[in-house]
């Protein structure tokens, strides 16, 4: 299949909003893709890559030849492409890698260098979620959307569910089950901005979770054999001896849990989200001076040749309350009433942790789908910063500025420095006004990025700060929007970089 197929579906997804229509044209693409390539296929328009890292930065994506005028990349092309990429290392690999790209894109059409940046920056911005291109699969090939979407969920990928359900139909799917020392996508949580938005949701009595802002793993005990990954299921279990000690310890012989990593202080409160992120992505985590890490788990999905994917939370809950330690148990409470619910989140959070998860108690495990069995409630931080740049947009976005550049004052010398980007929160009004305000005020622009002196002030919402090389200030932004533009402020009145990055300094571990 040439790979234009696939940038053509990912653009007209990406400016229809009828998830009907949406499905339609991942199924028709789907269902054109040969056996050997199908893997690929839903992966992509997933807006993913199968290499997990490739080591290709924005720097690498500065200067592209032009675009090719007739198409001629295969998905296949394209896959073995990013493969001898991502095996680039050593000395010399910055040049080698920054050529390896620039012969990609010299091969592609305009319409697939932007699917390419997209799937290299995992910022495929057309609605086509894995969810989606489930729904788009099992319209492909006539079969339940349930049946594909468990199957992904418990081989730990659509492409993998895609491949099977090629090779064996319908049949093949139902055959899947939990497997000990296989991990399954995660379920994660959907959002509310209040308590009380968030009971709507779950109803009550609900379980109240503090919601921890650690590194979210899996750990799998088959007997001697333990596993830990990741929430994109990497295998991590050398990093993490810790975990390995704890499990080791426990009288089950047969588990999976679900639970998050962090490190508390000597008052119980937890260190900063980059220093457990830093000791977790550390291969060799040995020494005095390490981090030492704690493993909460909140929920349990196998022990003991009893399977409990498809029991209610509650029952979940009352076995991992029977097997493990209440010192491995996320801190929970069961709440009866919106107030009760609020008291917990408001605890959490003068706790100092992230805010507080709502938890519907006769869910089952919707794993890897962002499910409302689970709502999270996380306290909201808001800078007014400047945006001194924006990118255009693509599918639906197309021919308005869109992916906002990001900048706090620095106080030192009065100049502003970057520190992320963004794209979301904004309405098509917005972005009308936005892009009329960014063209006047144009005094320099790149092939994809326009940039505006003197710049806009805007209000930004947050989840947190962490620590980052990829912008001048040092800080990447958690999860940015856009609530408002401030024409009621100048850019000597933007937030200092300093008030941000204090919201990222790191306590000790103690």
């Amino acid at each position: 299949m040439l790979f234009v197929e696939l940038a053509t579906t990912s653009a007209a997804v990406g400016a229809t909003r009828s998830r009907l229509a949406k499905r339609a044209l991942l199924a028709t693409t789907i269902r054109a893709a040969d056996t050997e390539e199908i893997g690929l296929v839903v992966t992509y328009l997933a807006g993913s890559l199968r290499q997990r890292r490739t080591g290709v930065g924005w720097a690498s994506l500065s200067s592209l030849p032009e675009p090719a005028a007739e198409p001629a990349l295969t998905v296949r092309d394209v896959d073995a492409a990013f493969e001898e990429i991502a095996a680039i290392g050593g000395a010399g690999s910055a040049t080698l890698r920054a050529s390896a790209v620039e012969a990609l894109f010299g091969r592609a059409t305009e319409p697939e260098h932007r699917l390419l940046r997209g799937l290299v920056f995992d910022e495929i911005r057309q609605g086509a979620l894995d969810s989606l291109v489930q729904d788009g699969l099992a319209e492909a090939f006539g079969v339940p959307a349930p049946a594909v979407q468990r199957a992904s969920m418990l081989l730990g990928s659509t492409a993998s569910a895609a491949r099977l359900l090629v090779s064996e139909g319908l049949d093949g799917l139902r055959a899947v089950g939990l497997q000990v020392g296989v991990p399954v996508r995660p379920m994660l949580a959907a959002s509310a901005p209040d308590p009380m938005a968030a009971v709507e949701k779950s109803g009550l009595p609900a379980l109240v979770d503090t919601k921890l802002d650690g590194i979210r793993v899996q750990v799998h005990r088959d007997g001697d054999e333990i596993r830990v990954y990741t929430r994109t299921l990497d295998d991590i279990t050398g990093r993490l001896p810790d975990v390995v000690r704890v499990v080791a310890d426990l009288p089950a012989q047969r588990l999976v849990l679900d639970g998050e990593v962090l490190a508390l202080d000597a008052d119980g409160r937890p260190v900063a989200f980059q220093l457990i992120a830093s000791r977790t992505m550390t291969k060799n985590p040995g020494g005095g001076d390490r981090l030492p890490l704690a493993l909460f788990c909140f929920d349990l999905l196998h022990v003991d040749g009893r399977d409990l994917l498809d029991e209610p939370l509650s029952e979940r809950a009352a076995v991992m309350a029977a097997v493990l330690p209440q010192s491995l148990i996320v801190p929970r409470t069961v709440a009866d009433d919106a107030a009760a619910v609020e008291t917990a989140f408001k605890g959490a959070v003068a706790a100092g942790f992230e805010g507080a998860v709502v938890k519907k108690l006769h869910a089952t495990y919707a794993a890897g789908r962002r499910d409302s069995g689970w709502i999270k409630l996380k306290p909201r931080h808001t800078f007014d910063l400047a945006v001194i740049a924006a990118e255009w947009g693509y599918g639906r976005r197309q021919g308005w500025l869109s992916n906002l550049h990001l900048a706090a004052r620095d106080p030192r010398t009065g100049g502003l420095v970057m520190l992320g980007k963004t794209f979301k929160g904004l309405t098509d009004a917005t972005l009308t006004w936005q892009t009329e305000q960014f063209l006047a005020r144009e005094v320099r622009r790149t092939k994809s990025t326009v940039y505006v002196d003197p710049p806009l002030v805007a209000e930004i919402a947050f989840d947190g700060v962490q620590a980052s090389t990829r912008y001048s200030g040092g800080v990447a932004l958690r999860f940015a929007r856009v609530l408002r533009y401030r024409d009621d402020k100048s850019v000597d009145e933007v937030d200092t970089i300093d008030s941000i990055v204090a919201l990222g300094t790191p306590a000790g571990p103690g």
